[in-house]
This record gives C-alpha cells, structure tokens and sequence, in this order.
C-alpha cells in the first residue's frame, strides 16, 4: 500500500510527523529477512516492533520507505507505509531517544575505526604508504556522511567522532592539487540531478547558474536507474561528475575544482556542508536559519523548480549578507 498523502494541512498545520513501514516476510528465501535488514539500517530506521519500523516524516524518508516496501513486495511479502502523529503507548521524546541510541552505536563504532587508524599511523614513518592512508580517511569519512545523513536528531556522539577525524586527517600530508575545470569548456551544458531537491542540490544549481553559466539548464530525474546523454554532466547523484569528495558537500566540490574564489562563497559551502553533512565541521552562526528557511521552502513548494528558484534567492542574499560583512563587491558570471 503506497502512502500519499500532503506534507501538510490547509490551514498551514504541520501533518503526521512520523513514517511507518508494518511488514510480513515469507520464511524463504532466507536472505531475505537480512536483505531487509540491513536496508532498514541503511536508511537510518529504527524497530518499535519486530515487524514496525519507523522514521521521522520528510519526502526522502517516504521515499526510502516506498522503495522498500516494493522490494519486499516484489519478493513475495506484504508491507504498508502509513503515516502517524503519535504511536500508541509511546511518546515522541521515547521515539527521538531511539533514534540517537542507534546513530551514537553508529558513531563509536566509527571512532573505534578512527582511533585504529591513528594508531597504525603512528607506528610509520610520515612517508609511508600515503594513499593508503588518505583513502582509508576518505572512507571513514564517506562514513560519517552515510551517518550523519540519517542522524535525525543531532546524536551527541556526531561531534567527537567528527572531531577525532578531523585530528586524523590533519596529520596526513598534503597531496598535490588537481587542475581546476575550465568554466568556458562547461558552459552551454545540461546539468543533471536528483528530484527531491534538498540543500546541497538547490545551492549547487545556484552556483552553477550564478557563477559558472547563467543560462545552464537544470534536468531533474529519478533516483535511480539515470544513463546519462552525451554533454550531461551529474551532480549529487550516482556516480555523477560532482558529488561528495574529501569529506566535503557536493557545493563545496563544485568551488573547489572551478577554483571559484569569490568572497564569502567559502563560507556559504560551509553553511551548507553542516546543514547537508551534519558533522557539525564549521558551526556557523547562520547555519541554524539558513537550514529553516531551506527546510521552510522544501515543505511549501510545489515543485522543484520552486525550490530551485526559491532558494536561489535565498543562496543571493545570503552570499550578499557575507559580503557586506567583509565589505566587497558582488560579482556574478559574465
């Protein structure tokens, strides 16, 4: 049973805040029930009972949801995804206490990997095997991100593994820096994204059409299962040209490899790596705001292009507000 329904009531009033997926699997094949399991873990939900798992309401996890519920269906179970403002005998705070019970697991298994690695790096010299050493921190951060992407409810352990690695990837030498994209060779391209535009997706359209080619187009496309055409470039999606590197966002991705320098655009991948990462890197006073306003407009919006176009006012007065904080000039493409 597929659940559609609105994110909210006429009146303005918030819906159900709460997503749950009730399945029955068969007993064969075997696999299967840990195929399901280890999904459930991966998108981030939590048991209230052997068969009821929950996750707290937004169009990714309903998505999430829906997407599991079709494989389970497809190999012979049932499922539902029903939508619930309370659980019966259970409190919200019982609900958000679950949550950050599993991500700070999550977490001090990750710092167990960090603090393991830090000490192999002791025992070598600082010339020693190091790409292997900086993709075993890349790992560990794509980790983290994969962890804090379903850290609902700010887990307290996020902040000391985030840390720990930090301190870890501060002690790996330098590598040399790649040649920077040529924004003359990209423009007059087809851009391509996920639909369900969130923060790190709205804000690298904004870049994209602010400071590498005013009149790109954006595609919008399913999740999964994209072949791209030819001249299409990717980001923030499978396998795409531009997307999470080095422990980063996909915006910051994008102004580092186009060498984009311009005054206060660092600060606003900051905002948006804390916002999109959750690893609490940077703790910008302007983080908290701008993640309400971005939230605010992805609940009200009636499309992606809205929040595309939303949010890129928002991206310009917030890079304006940076500037004028630092007393320069706005530049945009030409």
């Amino acid at each position: 049973m597929a659940l559609d329904v609105p994110e909210r009531e006429g009146d303005g009033q918030a819906l159900d805040r709460w997503l749950l997926l009730v399945h029955r699997l068969p007993p064969e094949p075997a696999y299967l029930r840990v195929k399901v399991g280890r999904r459930l873990a991966r998108i981030g939900a939590v048991p209230l009972k052997s068969t009821v798992y929950v996750l707290p309401r937004s169009a990714g996890s309903l998505e999430d949801f829906e997407w599991l519920r079709k494989e389970i269906e497809e190999d012979g179970g049932d499922a539902m995804v029903l939508a619930s403002r309370v659980v019966t005998g259970v409190e919200d705070a019982d609900i958000e206490a679950l949550f950050r019970t599993a991500r700070d697991a999550d977490y001090a298994a990750l710092a167990e990997d960090i603090k393991e690695l830090a000490k192999t790096r002791k025992k070598k010299k600082l010339d020693d095997a190091d790409r292997s050493f900086l993709a075993d921190v890349a790992r560990l951060e794509r980790r983290l991100a994969e962890i804090a992407a379903i850290d609902f409810f700010d887990a307290p352990g996020r902040a000391r593994a985030s840390d720990a690695l930090q301190s870890l990837r501060e002690s790996g030498r330098p590598v040399a820096a790649r040649p920077r994209d040529s924004i003359e060779a990209f423009r007059g391209r087809v851009w391509v994204t996920r639909r369900g535009v969130h923060v790190d997706r709205i804000a690298t359209a904004w870049l994209i059409r602010r400071f590498i080619d005013a009149g790109a187009t954006i595609k919008l496309v399913a999740p999964k299962g994209y072949v791209p055409l030819d001249e299409e470039l990717r980001f923030d999606m499978f396998e795409a040209e531009y997307g999470h590197e080095d422990g980063g966002c996909t915006l910051e991705t994008v102004i580092r490899r186009f060498g984009l320098d311009t005054a206060g655009l660092a600060a606003v991948g900051e905002i948006v790596h804390d916002i999109d990462i959750k690893d609490a890197r940077y703790r910008r006073p302007e983080t908290e705001g701008v993640a309400s306003i971005i939230n605010g407009i992805c609940l009200s919006s009636a499309s992606d292009d809205e929040r595309l176009e939303r949010g890129a006012r928002v991206f310009d007065a917030l890079l304006a507000d940076l500037q004028r904080k630092k007393n320069v000039r706005t530049e945009g493409p030409t």
